[in-house]
């Protein structure tokens, strides 16, 4: 029988977000997967996963997570990542991967389970969704993200500045992920785009050191890597205007 590797989503952080599916998945699987980065820390997955399953099921498996300029360490640590997951496959019949927020959306998951596909050919790959943190971001600080027939892009800033001012130049709202880096250029981009006022952005949600604020008070000091934007849509319609 084969064996099976399932991307659960556990949300931004708030342990409380991770949905009733995803919590079911993490416990009916004999050993639960979660990414570290060479350094060791605990990460968020890490952390939200030990809310529901003993820490003895729990892999800690070390992912090039933090490396963003060196390709071939990168596809290594991937690819000694993967042969770790490929052993517990060989080993057990289910295998969850806990990924912050949903595991198809820029999520480390997506290049696991390509690497599994080669390493176990068999192996049926499954995901559970997970909310995301522009969902949570949209909730705490009361942003909408889309009206009627408006648009909604997803940028992450990793991909360089000038992608994020050519979505703010469009339609609808927009929502930029990894952009810590680079605050001060995303804040010149929303400057320039006319898009800074009704911007808010968020850190850490649901944790301790939570932090949701204004886009107008971004600075030139850098943010955490995972912080997360929300630039709405221009909305001048009234109430169903973009109906």
């Amino acid at each position: 029988m084969s064996s099976r590797l399932v991307g659960v989503g556990v949300g931004p952080g708030d342990p409380e977000l991770v949905t009733v599916k995803g919590v079911n998945a993490l416990r009916e699987a004999d050993v639960v997967v979660v990414p570290v980065m060479d350094t060791g820390e605990r990460g968020r997955a890490e952390a939200t996963v030990l809310h529901y399953v003993p820490e003895e099921k729990v892999v800690r498996v070390v992912f090039a997570l933090n490396e963003r300029s060196d390709r071939g360490r990168r596809e290594a640590a991937w690819d000694a990542a993967g042969g770790r997951v490929a052993e517990l496959l060989r080993r057990h019949a289910a295998v969850a991967f806990a990924t912050i927020g949903d595991p198809n959306v820029y999520s480390t998951f997506t290049y696991l389970a390509q690497t599994i596909a080669e390493l176990v050919p068999g192996t049926v790959v499954e995901t559970v969704p997970g909310i995301t943190a522009m969902q949570d971001l949209a909730a705490r600080s009361g942003a909408v993200l889309t009206e009627g027939t408006e648009p909604l892009t997803l940028v992450p800033v990793t991909a360089g500045a000038a992608v994020l001012k050519d979505a703010l130049a469009g339609p609808g709202t927009v929502v930029a992920y990894k952009f810590g880096r680079q605050a001060h250029e995303v804040a010149e981009a929303l400057r320039e785009t006319g898009r800074l006022a009704d911007a808010v952005w968020g850190s850490a949600l649901g944790l301790p050191e939570e932090s949701v604020r204004p886009a107008a008070e971004l600075g030139d000091t850098p943010l955490p890597y995972l912080s997360t934007l929300i630039a709405p849509a221009r909305r001048d319609g009234g109430r169903g205007g973009k109906l």
